[in-house]
């Protein structure tokens, strides 16, 4: 007998957590293509010289890599901003620029598991390649706010930096990873770090970037920002720390917070104007954000900014009497055709008790009870689950009330 188990780092979602997720999901979506945003899908598979050296060595090392059945060097998808550089350069004569697409998919990463962290998760992009505007940047950072707000979250905050700035103080790459620490060990540990790097300057350099005003791009990008309603401080900040660990963002780089929330960031992205290049032989400017979206569920749960349901069913229609199952059938797709959710019981055998149990314990909110007495004078009973109240109506009646119920 085989055990039942899912491997570490991945997870099955049962219907009520599968629910949150898809209304999560909606919302997104929603708001995306409010914006202009157009949905792309790529494969899970990418030939692993796709992948391989764009998101830095310790990167490299949590991909998904292996042979395939045909002896190609394949891997799982790691993110998906790379696909979305193949795409544009394998379609670069198909697509109009700026190409503007969202993308919901899994992808893979071969981390030590934790919590929060898995080795499947979904990912939510938006991106715009083809335009190096600041007004890019702007709409991808006005679209992030805008969903959060539809989601409910009160405060959601954009933290704003440009990379630039660290070529200008000529900074490596460990002296980057060490600044974008600063929330996290706080400022004495990371002089300390910086200075066992071999830097003797670490004090200074600290306090010359905590001077730093932001370049001519990001105040544009502010302004911008400004113009559309939302407020310095209050909806985005510049943090001259900001650093973003991925090695191809190029110039403006942004990480979503959310005050009331204290697990990290839930989105975080920048613009990568070289990445495409590697694949098109020619530079695309390029500007997105993928969202965080199991800790985007966690903060909403910790807010309670997700919907309590167990089932997409909003009522059942019992069969209490096997002379009455036609128009049991006639009633259920009568209902349907009119968008309720609504499912009939599958025993016809089964005693009205049993069926009540089963709509009680899989958390549908009604039962509709349709016998012999009901028929005869034109009505049909319809009971509240949760309050165990039920009334007589009509099914003209039974169906305004679940459609605004919904």
């Amino acid at each position: 007998m085989i055990k039942p188990q899912t491997l570490k780092g991945f997870r099955d979602f049962l219907p009520a957590t599968a629910l949150k997720r898809q209304f999560v999901i909606e919302k997104m979506k929603e708001i995306f293509e409010r914006f202009g945003f157009d949905p792309l899908e790529t494969p899970a598979l990418e030939y692993a010289e796709t992948l391989m050296g764009k998101y830095g060595d310790e990167a490299d090392k949590l991909l998904y890599l292996f042979k395939d059945n045909g002896g190609r060097n394949v891997g799982l998808r790691y993110d998906q901003t790379v696909p979305l550089s193949r795409v544009v350069a394998q379609y670069q004569n198909d697509l109009p620029l700026p190409f503007k697409r969202y993308q919901i998919q899994p992808v893979w990463r071969a981390e030590n598991t934790q919590k929060g962290r898995y080795r499947e998760f979904l990912q939510c992009d938006i991106d715009s390649v083809g335009t190096q505007s600041p007004l890019a940047d702007t709409e991808i950072i006005n679209c992030v706010l805008t969903t959060c707000k539809a989601l409910g979250f009160a405060k959601p905050v954009m933290i704003l930096n440009d990379r630039t700035i660290f070529d200008t103080l000529a900074l490596t790459k460990k002296e980057i990873i060490i600044l974008d620490k600063l929330d996290k060990i706080g400022t004495d540990e990371v002089i300390n770090q910086l200075t066992l790097l071999g830097r003797t300057d670490a004090a200074e350099l600290f306090e010359t970037l905590k001077s730093t005003k932001p370049v001519e791009r990001l105040s544009r990008i502010m302004e911008a920002l400004k113009r559309q309603g939302f407020k310095d401080v209050v909806d985005f900040r510049f943090d001259p720390f900001l650093a973003r660990g991925l090695d191809y963002y190029t110039s403006t780089i942004f990480e979503l917070k959310i005050d009331s929330y204290s697990g990290g960031s839930l989105a975080g992205g920048g613009r990568y104007d070289n990445l495409i290049g590697s694949f098109s032989g020619r530079d695309l400017p390029a500007v997105g954000i993928a969202f965080g979206f199991d800790r985007l569920i966690e903060a909403m749960e910790e807010l309670h900014l997700l919907p309590e349901t167990k089932t997409a069913s909003q009522v059942l229609v019992c069969i209490v009497d096997l002379a009455m199952l036609g128009a049991s059938l006639e009633l259920t797709t009568r209902l349907q055709t009119q968008g309720i959710h609504t499912e009939i019981y599958l025993d016809e055998t089964h005693k009205l008790e049993k069926q009540l149990k089963y709509a009680d314990r899989k958390g549908i909110p009604y039962v509709v009870i349709h016998g012999p007495d009901e028929a005869s004078r034109g009505v049909v009973k319809l009971k509240n689950m949760q309050t165990k109240e039920q009334e007589e109506l009509t099914i003209e009646a039974i169906i305004d009330k679940l459609t605004q119920a919904q």
